[in-house]
């Protein structure tokens, strides 16, 4: 399977796979989503399962920051 299909599969199932968490608070879909673009930009910049991991890890923790409520924080 080339890169972009596997790209492409995995972009559909990580949407179809969000798409069933509508009770989710903001912050825990901004964390998800993060964490998504995260392992996919690692993987593209590495290509190893490591810089994955990271950058699904770096990518959930830039997400759960985003999504903070500005409410919670005063």
């Amino acid at each position: 399977m080339g890169m972009s299909k596997l790209l492409f599969a995995g972009l559909v199932f990580a949407t179809v796979g969000l798409s069933g968490c509508s009770n989710m608070s903001h912050q825990d879909k901004t964390t998800a989503g993060g964490a998504v673009v995260g392992g996919v930009a690692g993987n593209l910049l590495c290509g190893g399962v490591l810089c994955t991991g990271l950058g699904a890890a770096v990518g959930g923790v830039i997400g759960h920051e985003v999504g903070k409520d500005d409410k919670k924080k005063k």
